[in-house]
């Protein structure tokens, strides 16, 4: 009996889904549990397993988006045939370099367009071998180019690249890989005083991450544009432009710069450091003191844990703190859901899980739910002084520069100090510019004596 294949519905607002890539070749027998597509959201891409066994056959082709719910395949008995309908009429997404507008035309018109006969449809992107082999050698896909049919990302690719970026570095006494040498360098950090956690010691990017000297998240690589390049504003490309157009639509935004000194939060850190070493504390970043100041801020100040509806402005009870990560092709924003409850090392911990779930594509729709206040960093981008753009439902979002020298004078004499802007965006239509600074101020004030963030 055939059993129909529906896209699912991932988290409470998901509308559509775009069929990024389906695993399985058309006629091949499929296990329930096995993977059977990927599948890209507004949220996040996710792989998509069977619900049921049989020989698989797709109705609409990859590359398109249709409405959550709808008829996307079949599981089919050894010789049975599919069913007349061919299911619910998607929405083309636009040509893009390595995918076949031919079939566009037909899935407009609701006709069954089944994928090529290599299995991967008509959006070639990556095989499931070069997946593997860039997981292992620690190799982000965006910065390999596929030299497949229609730019399809192949195993030797990926083996390409890393064999062309060992060569252009200087060989290392420790196991790593050579991405992961080629980030150390960037980033100044001696390999032979990082603890690898990897099979043998090998040291992998997570190792990095947790001894890098920034006081936000490490910059993600992204695949350089090319001219003549069409990036079309689908999945979440097209979700972030959609929904910063409408913020700055419907809200009437403004941003202060603020300075803080850093001073006691750097050295407390290196205090951390030294008496953490060796257990299993997570020694916070300056990012995460951050998050634990803001949190406690905004008890103090209420009114930028807000929303604005129809009958006004509804202050919120509780505390949810979004984080914006990098990755490629866009950033997340994964939620510390009452932030305000937690320890500092708590909200260090939490950031760092669902940070490394959000690079790795593994979280799930729900922990991307529910922010009332929302953190962005660009500090490891050497960016001092930047204007970030709300969240729609919040009314206010919190931007955060590099760690910098500053001078202070104190009886003529310069003294050299650490500091950090601040730049604070709110939604002038529910707070006005004096609250706004006093919850600045408030933040200072908590990074001035940070010992009362470590509760």
């Amino acid at each position: 009996m055939a059993v129909e294949v529906l896209l699912p519905k991932i988290g409470l607002t998901m509308q559509e889904g775009t069929i990024d890539e389906w695993l399985v070749p058309t006629g091949a027998p499929v296990a329930e549990g096995e993977a059977l597509l990927r599948l890209a959201t507004d949220k996040v891409d996710v792989d998509v397993e069977a619900e049921a066994g049989g020989l698989f056959h797709p109705v609409v082709p990859a590359g398109t988006t249709v409405p959550a719910g709808a008829l996307i395949g079949w599981l089919l008995a050894e010789g049975e045939q599919p069913p007349g309908d061919a299911g619910t009429p998607a929405r083309p997404t636009a040509a893009v370099p390595g995918t076949r507008a031919s079939t566009a035309p037909l899935a407009a018109a609701g006709v069954a367009a089944a994928p090529s006969v290599d299995g991967v449809g008509d959006r070639l992107l990556s095989s499931p071998n070069a997946r593997r082999v860039a997981a292992a050698a620690d190799v982000d896909l965006a910065v390999v180019r596929g030299t497949g049919p229609g730019g399809r990302i192949v195993s030797e690719d990926v083996e390409e690249y890393v064999a062309a970026l060992a060569a252009s570095l200087p060989p290392s006494g420790t196991s790593s890989s050579p991405l992961v040498r080629k980030l150390a360098k960037e980033r100044g950090i001696d390999l032979s005083e990082v603890n690898g956690t990897g099979p043998g010691g090998r040291i992998r990017r997570a190792d990095l991450e947790a001894v890098a000297p920034a006081g936000a998240p490490a910059p993600v690589e992204h695949a350089p544009a090319r001219s003549g390049e069409v990036i079309p504003l689908t999945g979440m490309r097209g979700t972030i432009a959609r929904r910063m157009h409408a913020s700055l639509q419907e809200m009437a935004q403004l941003t202060h710069g603020y300075e803080v000194r850093m001073d006691a939060v750097v050295s407390l850190r290196d205090r951390l450091k030294e008496e953490w070493a060796g257990s299993d504390l997570p020694v916070p970043s300056i990012n995460d003191f951050l998050l634990k100041a803001a949190a406690l801020a905004l008890r103090v100040h209420p009114l930028l844990n807000a929303t604005v509806r129809d009958d006004g402005i509804h202050l919120l009870d509780d505390i949810h703190l979004g984080f914006a990560v990098a990755v490629p092709g866009g950033l997340m924003v994964p939620v510390i859901e009452d932030a305000a409850a937690l320890s500092l090392t708590g909200i260090a911990g939490r950031a760092r899980t669902l940070a490394e779930a959000a690079r790795a594509g593994r979280i799930s729709p729900a922990q991307l739910e529910g922010a009332t206040f929302t953190v962005t960093s660009l500090g490891g981008y050497g960016v001092d002084f930047f204007t970030p753009v709300i969240n729609p439902g919040n009314v206010a979002i919190l931007g955060v520069g590099r760690l910098r020298d500053g001078v202070e004078w104190a009886d003529d004499r310069p003294l050299r100090t650490r500091v950090l802007t601040l730049s604070l965006t709110f939604d002038h239509r529910a707070v006005d510019g004096a609250p706004a600074a006093e919850f600045l101020r408030t933040l200072g004030e908590l990074l001035s004596k940070p010992l009362r963030l470590l509760v």
